[in-house]
């Protein structure tokens, strides 16, 4: 049987012929291994099984792996000692699918056109990743970067430590964790940066607790579950004043997105209690809000091309076409979601990738599941990075999706565009959103129409402070008494030494409607004074 971490069993066998001698996880935690009467089991670590050995050693009564968990060594009741290598692994990538078929030799099938080449290796390979584009392996000494448009020259650099832990990539660059530290080297196989930060332990670093994107590299802390440290991939120096990210709980997985400004880079995270945060990596001094996206979700990925998050919650499969709705127009979310059943991939399934609109789910018991979603966000998100919104508007016709035009009217409300925002949110039917966006329009001053888009967006904060640099005292002034913030139109009103009596009549007209007295004593104070 295989637990969690609550203690929840994720995995139950059958019941085995012969009693079960041995078992022992690789160092890295991906997979286990377990020995019985003339067999040898090879399993991942949700329970399904990889392969199966038959040899002829009478039970394995011990069973130690290598450090780098390629090979592992069993001793046997009959007085033999067994090594085995772990071979056979996949990786696939649009149409190419890479296998490791001996020790020192991948074989790379292209789908499209049936064409094989074999790579060969002077060590035995211990890590492979197969991403945007490029194949990086580590051996026990050295790294490959094969192009994938050029499988015969190979850019080949030496390794401090043999022992490659984990190989992440981004579009323009990859880390290798190993024993001594985080190493970013760029395609060219050049050392960018090796971020460092106190207390650090990379051999307990894998997939989920460390994420990578081509300005930002992220990292779960383990000696304290709830900070992330978040470094600049170019100069491995912490991000912005170099406070870690703190959340109120422990955080299980980190993803960082791919695309876009890095000022506007996010990161997605779970925590303990399975709901899904999302919050910017910048921060200017101001703290950032992290906003609560989802609940019980398992697993999340990032899609490879555009901002697009998805995630299996709660028997739900969900993709977020714009998750940065949180942040413009909060009651937007739900319509820019696709959801579908998530039943047919069984209980704990994990997302393995996110590539074009294509993703791949692995389900509990080892099988994998393609699913595709709609290209058109993705085509959105394109159009929208380089500001061509006649053509957004012309998708979003096209296609008559009400999501589609959801996540346009919040992607103009974000880039500031009222007009397309105006359209957008008439096509979803949100007519006072309209009528408010129209309103904007009219306003004389630039500021003053900026300080109502923040205001639309629900950052009051900020829109009173634009307005009070602009000198616009009585709009500040008026935004707070709109919003029943009277003490706070009070004291801007007194410190400013402007309106006092405005602010004083709208109270006191407030009060009359509503038929009470007057008992906040700074009113009291002033109205002594002002005759209203």
């Amino acid at each position: 049987q295989v637990w969690d971490s609550f203690g929840r069993v994720l995995f139950s066998s059958q019941p085995h012929e012969n009693p079960i001698t041995s078992i022992a996880w690789a160092l890295h935690g991906d997979f286990f291994a377990l020995g019985s009467f003339n067999t040898l089991r090879l399993c991942d670590k949700t329970g399904w099984s990889y392969a199966l050995e038959k040899p002829n050693t009478g039970s394995i009564f011990a069973i130690s792996w290598s450090i780098d968990g390629t090979q592992l060594a069993g001793a046997c009741g009959n007085g033999q000692l067994l090594f085995a290598h772990v071979l056979e692994q996949r990786w696939e990538w649009k149409n190419l699918e890479i296998t490791l078929i001996k020790r020192r030799t991948m074989k790379v099938h292209n789908v499209i056109d049936d064409a094989v080449d074999l790579l060969e290796f002077r060590d035995r390979v211990i890590k492979a990743s197969l991403n945007y584009g490029y194949l990086v392996v580590s051996t026990s000494l050295q790294c490959y970067v094969f192009s994938t448009k050029n499988w015969n020259t190979p850019l080949i650099f030496d390794l401090k430590e043999g022992t490659v832990s984990l190989i992440l990539q981004a579009e323009r660059h990859f880390l290798l964790v190993d024993g001594g530290g985080l190493y970013l080297y760029s395609y060219e196989g050049r050392l960018i940066s090796s971020p460092k930060y106190p207390g650090m332990r990379t051999d307990i670093l894998n997939a989920k607790t460390v994420s990578l994107s081509n300005d930002t590299l992220a990292v779960k802390d383990k000696a304290d579950e709830k900070v992330i440290y978040i470094f600049e991939a170019l100069s491995g120096k912490p991000l912005g004043d170099g406070k870690p990210l703190t959340h109120k709980t422990e955080i299980v997985e980190i993803a960082l997105d791919q695309k876009g400004l890095t000022s506007e880079r996010k990161i997605a995270f779970i925590d303990k209690n399975r709901d899904l945060f999302i919050t910017s990596v910048k921060r200017f001094g101001k703290e950032q809000k992290i906003v609560k996206i989802g609940t019980m979700v398992q697993s999340l990925a990032w899609n490879d091309t555009s901002n697009i998050l998805c995630g299996i919650q709660d028997c739900r499969f969900t993709v977020w076409y714009y998750p940065n709705t949180v942040y413009v127009d909060k009651d937007l979310l739900p319509k820019t979601l696709y959801e579908k059943d998530a039943s047919e991939f069984s209980k704990n399934p994990q997302i393995v990738s996110f590539v074009g609109n294509q993703i791949t789910i692995r389900r509990a018991d080892g099988s994998l599941v393609h699913l595709h979603v709609s290209p058109y966000p993705s085509i959105l998100h394109s159009y929208i990075s380089t500001s061509s919104w006649e053509d957004g508007l012309r998708l979003c016709r096209f296609v008559k999706d009400q999501t589609l035009w959801a996540c346009l009217a919040a992607m103009a409300v974000a880039n500031k565009d009222m007009s397309t925002a105006e359209i957008a949110y008439a096509a979803i039917g949100e007519i006072d959103k309209v009528q408010y966006i129209n309103s904007i329009k009219d306003l004389p001053s630039k500021e003053s129409r900026l300080a109502h888009m923040l205001l639309f967006s629900g950052n009051t904060q900020e829109a009173e402070t634009l307005l009070l640099q602009s000198g616009l005292v009585y709009q500040a002034i008026q935004v707070n008494i709109n919003l029943y913030n009277w003490e706070r139109a009070l004291e801007l009103a007194v410190k400013h030494r402007t309106h006092v009596d405005t602010v004083l009549a709208y109270r006191q007209k407030f009060l009359e409607d509503f038929g009470k007295k007057e008992t906040n004593q700074r009113f009291l104070q002033y109205a002594e004074g002002v005759s209203v």
